[in-house]
Formats: C-alpha cells, sequence, structure tokens
C-alpha cells in the first residue's frame, strides 16, 4: 500500500469524501446515516464553524482518500465536549488509517479548547466499537429505540474518551 498521509480537510477534498461515505451509507449497517449526502450537504457540516470543529483526511500518495474524521459540537453535548465521527472506505479497515486520524483529530480537539469527545456509536456496529474501544473510548451511556431517517430502528452506545 502506498504512504497514507493525514492532512486537515478542504473544499477539494469534498467529492472523494461524498462518494466513499455514501458508500458506507449505501451499504448500511454501520452509520446512523440513512440518505445519500451531496457536496453540499457535507460541506456545510464539514466546513461548518471551523472555529469550534474540523475534519481530517487520509490520502494516498496519488491523492486517493482512504477516511475523513470530523470533531466538534454535536447534539446536546456540553460546551467542552466534541462529537467524533469517522469513515473509512470500504475494504479498508485494519490498516492504520483510522489511528492516524485519531491521533490528528487529538491534536485538534485540544487546540479548539475540548476536554473530552463523544462518540456515538450503533450498538449493532461492531467494527466502530471496537474501534473507539480501542483508542481508550470508554462507554458512559446507551440509548435504546432511536429511529433513523429510513424507520429503523437501533439502539447507541455513547463512548467517551477524555482529552
Amino acid at each position: 500500500m502506498s504512504q497514507i498521509t493525514i492532512q486537515k480537510g478542504s473544499p477539494v477534498d469534498l467529492r472523494q469524501t461524498a462518494d466513499l461515505l455514501n458508500e458506507i451509507i449505501a451499504i448500511g449497517g454501520t452509520t446512523a446515516m440513512t440518505k445519500p449526502m451531496s457536496r453540499d450537504d457535507l460541506e456545510a457540516w464539514l466546513m461548518a464553524d471551523q472555529d469550534c470543529s474540523t475534519w481530517h483526511v487520509a490520502m494516498t500518495d496519488d491523492g486517493t482518500l482512504l477516511g475523513f474524521q470530523w470533531v466538534g459540537p454535536w447534539g446536546d453535548l456540553p460546551p467542552e465536549a466534541c462529537g467524533i465521527g469517522t469513515f473509512v472506505k470500504v475494504g479498508r479497515t485494519g490498516l492504520g488509517i483510522g489511528s492516524k486520524l485519531f491521533e490528528a483529530s487529538v491534536t485538534a480537539a485540544r487546540a479548539l479548547g475540548y476536554t473530552w469527545m463523544d462518540a456515538e456509536i450503533r450498538a449493532d456496529n461492531e467494527g466502530g466499537l471496537a474501534y473507539y474501544q480501542s483508542r481508550g473510548f470508554e462507554n458512559y451511556k446507551r440509548k435504546d429505540g432511536v429511529r433513523l431517517d429510513n424507520g429503523t430502528e437501533v439502539s447507541k452506545i455513547h463512548k467517551r474518551y477524555n482529552l
């Protein structure tokens, strides 16, 4: 595999980011997202208020996006906490991409003034639960009966990481 570089996400990364995310959404089962996202949808999310959120991409040396990770305000979290979302290209998990992204996200979250991260993961997403557990996140809350946009009902596990 070619070298993996982590860099701050930018508007030029949005097309590949949308393609990667929409493939994950189409497969289903690991994300709470059920509807495809356009480049504009992603820009509104990922590029919003750079004073309190940021995102990083994992790229190969030939410019192929392998994954991305976002941190920022989410839901009803207190101001000292940020949400985190991680997405790795289908078929490329387990190669250290998430670990490299996480290193950049921790540094960025601290620089933004956060003291802890919240990962909200579907309870049936074994890979996601294992990923966050391996980073040192600890379970602190569970939500049952969460209805997704498509009507599917799932449980979610909240994991906390102290920065």
